[in-house]
């Protein structure tokens, strides 16, 4: 996500616009992994007959764009074609161009801020307020609780469809100062941390948040499969919906899953058949080969001196894995009858802000075209390389 405010941190996004230098003298990328997901093969869950494909709006996620009034912002993504944002509204994303409380308090000002996307034919499609509410930090918990509530009544009065945010993680029990994610369940005070949490902490408060969105007429929330917190692949999100409702879906945000080894395609066809799929970010991932075959994919460095010895890094669309792959998944959107929008979040640091979104959107189109037009650019490039 785009930022973090906790005091002495310091945000993923500003972190990663520092490494560049030292990523253009690390090892080669995992060209092999690339083309083998590229490689022609069947597919399960594909549609049984063709029928007609949607095309769906190319957007962005506005944290790229922060050193932008809204104004700025606006001529910016108007000059790259872009159709619809997906706009911050508190935790990490921040509200540099949403002032939420404001816009709570005066419908007339919420209605005048919306006409000044509609005036440019950009459709505002999600508001994302990425948090913990489930931290066991109460402070914290309460924080980010009270966005996603002020998120969710902005998002009635706008009558915006979706809100986007974490799933959140507490800690291992009672009294915990620090969120605990456990992902592997043995020995077997593991399985009692997770069972704990999500017997009294995960389901009982988005029970009550799914109540609460209900009642405020949101019927999404899309929840980002991040690693970190209690969601974080399909089979967790999948656990969470059947559990609070179907208002649960996801954010699916394939540079996340890339790296845990997960089929994208295979991803979207598994959760459009359960139309769990209420959100998608566009964003790439490379893992780095020869770092990757000595210390494994979850070899992530926070010290950005040491950035080289990390084994992934998050890339535009199409730097990561080439168009065909691209092509692939926005078809497989397409067949699975998505209605979201593919919103460019970029955290590339080789293509930091607006460089590596128009390098996206370039993808995303063309991608696009091919699909719905039989045309666009040749699908020998952009190459997976960094």
């Amino acid at each position: 996500m785009a930022e973090n405010t906790g005091s002495g941190s310091v945000s993923r996004r500003s972190f990663l616009a520092t490494t560049g230098s030292i990523l253009a003298a690390a090892p080669g990328v995992d060209s092999a992994a690339s083309k083998a997901m590229e490689a022609p093969r069947a597919r399960s869950g594909a549609p049984d007959a063709e029928k007609p494909l949607r095309k769906i709006p190319i957007g962005v996620f506005d944290p790229v764009y922060d050193q932008l009034t809204l104004d700025e912002m606006l001529e910016k993504i108007s000059a790259v074609g872009i159709e619809a944002v997906e706009i911050g509204t508190g935790g990490f994303p921040g509200t540099k161009h949403c002032p939420v409380a404001e816009l709570l308090a005066d419908p007339a000002k919420a209605k005048a801020w919306k006409r000044k996307f509609e005036e440019r034919n950009i459709l505002v499609a999600t508001l994302s307020c990425h948090g913990n509410p489930i931290h066991p930090n109460p402070e914290m918990a309460k924080k980010d609780d009270e966005s996603f509530r002020r998120t969710v009544r902005l998002a009635e009065m706008l009558q915006v469809p979706t809100v986007v945010t974490f799933s959140g993680c507490p800690g291992d029990a009672p009294g915990a100062k620090h969120p605990n994610w456990v992902t592997y369940r043995w020995p077997p005070d593991y399985e009692e941390v997770v069972t704990w949490q999500w017997k009294e902490v995960v389901i009982p408060y988005w029970r009550e948040a799914v109540r609460f969105a209900r009642q405020h007429g949101v019927k999404r929330i899309a929840l980002e499969m991040h690693p970190g917190f209690v969601v974080y692949n399909p089979f967790t999100l999948i656990e969470l919906r059947q559990a609070v409702g179907e208002e649960i879906g996801a954010n699916c945000d394939l540079s996340h899953l890339f790296w845990q080894g997960c089929d994208p395609v295979e991803v979207i066809h598994f959760l459009g058949k359960q139309n769990a799929i209420y959100h998608a970010h566009m964003k790439d991932t490379v893992i780095f080969k020869d770092t990757a075959a000595k210390t494994g994919v979850l070899n992530f460095s926070a010290d950005p001196a040491k950035f080289a010895q990390g084994s992934v890094i998050f890339r535009a669309v199409g730097y990561g894995h080439g168009a065909e792959l691209w092509k692939d998944v926005v078809k497989a959107y397409m067949e699975v009858g998505f209605d979201g929008i593919m919103s460019i979040e970029n955290e590339d640091p080789i293509l930091p802000g607006e460089v590596g979104v128009e390098r996206a959107a370039f993808v995303l189109k063309n991608a696009r075209a091919e699909l719905l037009e039989g045309r666009g650019f040749s699908l020998a490039g952009p190459q997976s390389t960094v």
